[in-house]
């Protein structure tokens, strides 16, 4: 568990915005490579990935990178037509032998550090394909069924972005991206940590919606420049951000995401993590995180923004208990859920 902690206390150092490029294209240990990238292509996730058991935190660990992969061509390849056949070979070369690269990325398309970093995991897939082949079947199975489920998602996607001028043009569209991105992931995890399917799918598939939701608040502007929207309001705006109207959508969705957050509350009490401390602290991790970006999505959009930890490292520091105590994690949850909605429901008074 120590060195679990160490590995988190590292990936929230990690310089996401000025990432060592080199270091990583020199790495040829794939193990080594796995947990160095995680960190930069995760995100506030690597840190629920981490906290897991070993045997799941690698598989979960190499599940999101491949995910990871598949979003670098979903936002870097230009030509939309292009993308889903370009999702499924990345999908279906998981369950062929000997098994090829997956199709490069110019670097050119590359605009800031965080694009450079996602094309160089895309060019060095051989090495988390080389911990990949270190699973079990069944477990490469579940990996490869995850990531082709997710493939499918987002060749839908991408059709209805090429098919509406780059925007998706209602709520309907909009959840149903945000469960082909996370949502797949979420089943995912809950059976490998618990070795059965979510009994309530639902719950599962709407925090898969607050958390999406979560990426896409942070993104509006880079997603404008690059052609694509996920309100329809946006539309006009595509290239040339308007800060009044991102402003109007951020808040908007930020009421959608917090409205969602008592189905994290249940899908934890539905989930049995009694006997799973790192499970335990990864779900609490996952949440708090996700309530740190909300309140700062509250300060952007000019709200006050409710209680909570401050900064990475209070967060996780407040999320370590759990590994003790199970009604510290429970009671954690009921929380901050009990914050966020709350949250949700001033922010529809204001805004009705």
């Amino acid at each position: 568990m120590l060195r679990r902690f160490s590995m988190v206390l590292r990936g929230l150092n990690a310089r996401r915005s000025r990432p060592d490029l080199k270091a990583l294209e020199n790495e040829t240990d794939a193990e080594r490579f796995v947990w160095a990238i995680l960190p930069h292509a995760a995100r506030s996730f690597a840190a629920s990935i981490v906290v897991l058991p070993r045997r799941e935190s690698r598989i979960a660990a190499v599940a999101y990178l491949y995910a990871r992969m598949l979003d670098t061509y979903e936002d870097l390849l230009p030509c939309e037509s292009e993308r889903p056949a370009t999702l499924r070979a990345c999908a279906a070369r998981l369950k062929v032998t000997p098994r090829a690269l997956p199709a490069p990325i110019p670097d050119s398309l590359a605009i800031d550090a965080r694009d450079r970093l996602h094309l160089l995991l895309v060019q060095k897939a051989d090495l988390v394909d080389a911990v990949y082949s270190t699973f079990t079947s069944g477990q490469q199975l579940a990996i490869a069924n995850l990531v082709e489920s997710m493939a499918e998602g987002m060749a839908w996607s991408s059709k209805r972005f090429e098919d509406q001028g780059g925007v998706l043009i209602d709520d309907a569209q909009l959840f149903r991206y945000c469960r082909n991105v996370i949502g797949y992931p979420a089943l995912f995890a809950i059976e490998l940590l618990t070795g059965s399917v979510a009994s309530e799918p639902d719950d599962a598939l709407a925090t898969a919606e607050m958390i999406q939701l979560a990426n896409i608040t942070r993104d509006i502007e880079k997603d404008l420049s690059r052609g694509i929207a996920y309100d329809p309001k946006l539309r006009p705006h595509l290239g040339a951000p308007s800060a009044s109207v991102v402003r109007d959508v951020r808040e908007r969705l930020l009421g959608l995401a917090l409205s969602r957050a008592q189905s994290y509350r249940r899908l934890y009490a539905e989930v049995d993590l009694r006997r799973r401390p790192g499970a335990r602290a990864a779900a609490v991790l996952m949440l708090l995180f996700t309530d740190l970006h909300y309140r700062s999505m509250a300060r952007r959009v000019g709200l006050e923004p409710w209680r909570g930890p401050r900064g990475k490292f209070v967060t996780v520091l407040t999320a370590l208990p759990s590994l003790l105590s199970r009604r510290y994690a429970s009671w954690a949850i009921k929380r901050v859920t009990t914050r966020l909605a709350a949250a949700g429901r001033d922010l529809e008074s204001a805004r009705s």
